[in-house]
């Protein structure tokens, strides 16, 4: 193995886009030393990592896992096996692989923190290594599993959407939204996504959608649902979005609150829902935290990881990219990830 290179974050900042100014750099980084290594770790040639959501609030310490610099940052990456330990099995070197970041990188609990997919190696153990399942490319490998294990906790485990109800998907155009459109397809609802740009929309139509609406919302969907409203509200956006979506549902409606993309900074301000829309419209509202959700209860994740899986293997998910850069324009990447010029993934190529 070559030494190669790796992003490394120095500090947190007080945002992301002050950490990709002054916090973060491109350095050498040594090929790993088989030597230093246990007999279940693998090494990773990454070919491709996700710039994801969660990268950028860890760099300013407002997602609730906060690394110790200096690390490197990229929650999922996908890439072939270089080395592997005495005691792997099942996997051989050459193999097209994905790492799970709950087991590997930074945000996961474990000694495996600092490998994270800025870089050309990660080093993780070898349970959190998998074949690339189907026909998916690198790019849409590393964007499958946080953005599909998302999608399938909030709609199948806290919201049980069902065949046939209608869900209303804020900011589909968005990792998690756009697998969130894909996860409400599968199985069997009706889908009706919003968004801000009609270019965007237009591709989350194309990813499935069956009917994509720009704001005001409330008219249009009453009149979509005959006026009853919808069964479902995917929210991950917040803010004022959250305030409009109120008024597109049924009585008795499930509302999953998934994120806050539109507020990143709700620690400081947080979100508010009207208690008096809450109670007159009969609704149960429910926090969808996968991650917090997973480690208070880890045996949700084996049911919802394998049907994510089986779902990629037979080509029902195919996780969409639209921006992809080499990995010293990793500011430029996380930037039109921060200003919400992606639809679905974004990618970095060691």
């Amino acid at each position: 193995m070559q030494p190669g290179r790796r992003v490394i974050v120095s500090e947190l900042s007080e945002t992301p886009l002050d950490a990709i100014a002054k916090h973060m750099t491109l350095e050498v980084m040594p090929a790993p030393d088989p030597a230093k290594l246990a007999a279940h770790d693998v090494v990773v040639a990454i070919k491709s990592a996700s710039v994801g959501w969660v990268d950028l609030l860890m760099t300013s310490g407002q997602y609730q896992h906060r690394p110790n610099p200096p690390y490197v940052p990229g929650l999922e990456y996908a890439g072939e096996i270089a080395w592997k330990g005495a005691d792997v099995r099942g996997l051989s070197v050459g193999d097209a692989v994905l790492v799970d970041g709950f087991l590997a990188g930074p945000r996961s609990l474990g000694g495996y923190q600092a490998f994270g997919g800025f870089a050309s190696y990660g080093v993780a153990p070898a349970d959190s290594v998998m074949r690339v399942p189907g026909s998916l490319t690198m790019d849409q490998a590393c964007n499958l599993l946080g953005n599909y294990e998302t999608a399938f906790h909030c709609l199948v485990t806290r919201g049980k959407l069902a065949a046939n109800e209608t869900v209303l998907i804020l900011g589909a155009s968005g990792s998690t939204g756009l697998a969130a459109v894909q996860v409400a397809k599968i199985i069997g609802a009706r889908v009706i996504a919003t968004g801000r740009s009609a270019k965007k929309l237009a591709i989350v139509k194309e990813q499935g959608a069956d009917e994509v609406l720009a704001s005001p919302l409330r008219d249009p969907v009453k009149a979509l649902t005959d006026g009853r409203g919808v069964d479902v509200v995917y929210d991950g956006v917040g803010g004022d979005a959250s305030l409009e979506a109120l008024r597109c549902v049924k009585f008795g409606a499930r509302y999953l609150i998934v994120g806050w993309a539109a507020t990143p900074f709700a620690s400081a301000k947080p979100n508010t829902l009207p208690t008096n829309l809450l109670m007159m419209k009969g609704l149960d509202v429910l926090g969808c935290p996968t991650v917090i959700s997973t480690v208070a209860n880890p045996s949700i994740r084996p049911p919802r990881l394998a049907q994510v899986l089986r779902w990629a293997e037979e080509g029902k998910i195919r996780p969409y990219v639209s921006h992809v850069y080499p990995l010293e324009d990793f500011g430029e990447a996380m930037r039109a990830k921060w200003n919400g010029e992606v639809v679905g993934g974004c990618v970095l190529h060691p």
